[in-house]
């Protein structure tokens, strides 16, 4: 599995921002879709919250790729 760090530039990011973020979806509408269908996985359990806060330390996981949340860059 494609494993990189995606570093935070604030406190938390939500699941469906960093979907978009990440590039892993081209819209907001995209990003909802693949989260309601459970398609994401937070910390190795499917999630259906696309408003679900992420902080450093969780790992996301979307179609064969995963983030590791990472603090903000000192």
């Amino acid at each position: 599995m494609d494993t990189t760090d995606f570093a935070l530039r604030t406190d938390y990011i939500t699941l469906d921002a960093l979907l978009k973020a990440a590039g892993w979806a081209s819209s907001g509408g995209e990003a909802k879709t693949a989260i309601a269908e459970g398609r994401a996985l937070v910390n190795g359990e499917p999630e259906t919250r696309r408003g679900r806060k992420l902080r450093a330390g969780d790992r996301v996981e979307y179609e064969g790729r995963a983030l590791n949340i990472t603090g903000a860059a000192a």
